[in-house]
């Protein structure tokens, strides 16, 4: 299937109606596995015309993904990488972790962006940020298409270098994503220490059931309809 490429729009408007200069597209990874981290990258493009067969990571094979991304580390102006724990998304919650990973991208940056392209409807940064939150950002605006490649290659390749005593899990093919190996490994063996002990998959696991852990955060609770599916074990 074909799909429209990404465009500078969104950032055109930006530059337009609020005069900012540098515009960094957001997007993340992880959100609803059920282990690794939440993976955030912040990439700045400019406007220059993107790669041809740039748009949302999802979209794109596994093998073009991996030299669209190979392509876009030397393309973009600026990208950097940020990431939250299952820990720190156990203690905090899915949004707070977000921004925590966020966050640490910003910081990771070269330059400071005078405003923000963020994926999705909810704008989870906040102050001081100037945010404009795009739904399918991912597939409308070459920033944040760009940086959901190169999150989505970063963390997969980071799932993929887990030890091998944890094999079991399938981690190099499902990222810690529920599929039938994923779920036929906790079963047997239980979480890792690479597991999200605060998701709702425990409650369908009586016997890792007391390793659950509650969420201290007020936050806990939000942004987390990922992790609540596919309890089919």
């Amino acid at each position: 299937m074909a799909y429209e490429p990404p465009t500078h729009a969104v950032e055109r408007s930006i530059r337009a109606t609020t005069g900012a200069k540098i515009v960094a597209g957001i997007d993340e990874v992880g959100r609803g596995a059920w282990a690794g981290p939440v993976t955030v990258c912040a990439a700045v493009t400019g406007l220059r015309r993107p790669p041809v067969g740039l748009t949302d990571s999802k979209l794109i094979t596994p093998k073009r993904r991996a030299e669209m991304a190979e392509l876009l580390e030397g393309w973009v102006t600026a990208h950097a990488l940020g990431h939250a724990s299952p820990e720190e998304i156990d203690e905090l919650g899915m949004t707070a972790a977000l921004r925590l990973a966020a966050g640490r991208a910003l910081e990771g940056l070269p330059v400071r962006p005078d405003a923000i392209i963020l994926d999705g409807k909810h704008d989870y940064l906040g102050v001081p940020w100037q945010v404009r939150t795009v739904i399918k950002g991912d597939q409308s605006c070459v920033a944040v298409a760009a940086a959901s490649v190169i999150a989505k290659v970063h963390r997969d390749a980071m799932m993929a270098q887990l030890p091998e005593e944890f094999t079991a899990f399938g981690f190099a093919d499902n990222a810690g994503y529920p599929s039938p190996v994923h779920k036929a490994a906790l079963r047997e063996l239980g979480p890792t220490p690479y597991h999200r002990l605060s998701w709702a998959y425990l409650d369908y696991l009586p016997q890792w059931r007391h390793l659950k852990k509650v969420r201290l955060s007020p936050e806990a609770a939000e942004l987390e309809s990922g992790g609540q599916l596919g309890f089919d074990f």
